[in-house]
């Protein structure tokens, strides 16, 4: 079992989240039009970065294990949501002279991406108030 931490922290500037994981920094945020001041992504915007940053590193380390020329992956992510539960798009666009089977493969292995299996099998959220 893999255990990943980040801390995300909130001030006294509206709806900017500090973030880091002990090694990194970064931030959060929401757009003007929602209240923030657009400093970072917004949530879901980190949540489909997490799932794209997975899929490329992903594909490449497979293509790079069996020596495939891949010479760079795109992936186009989108989310909706809606009543019937939330949809995400993913488009990979693979370059490089790879044949129709090495494509065929690397779409099976980004469906193999370790955030691809975490976002599709079930999620448990524990929630606790920190004792001050």
């Amino acid at each position: 079992m893999t255990t990943n931490t980040v801390v995300a922290s909130i001030g006294s500037v509206n709806y900017q989240v500090h973030l880091s994981d002990g090694a990194h920094t970064w931030l959060g945020d929401e757009p003007e039009s929602a209240g923030g001041g657009n400093r970072g992504p917004e949530p879901t915007s980190l949540l489909l970065s997490s799932l794209g940053t997975c899929t490329a590193i992903t594909l490449k380390m497979y293509a790079q294990r069996k020596e495939w020329p891949l010479d760079g992956v795109r992936v186009t992510l989108s989310l909706e949501t809606g009543s019937q539960g939330t949809k995400i798009s993913r488009d990979i666009d693979l370059e490089g002279a790879l044949s129709a089977e090495q494509r065929e493969r690397l779409l099976q292995i980004a469906n193999a991406c370790p955030l691809h299996k975490i976002l599709t099998h079930p999620i448990e959220i524990n929630t606790g108030l920190v004792a001050v």
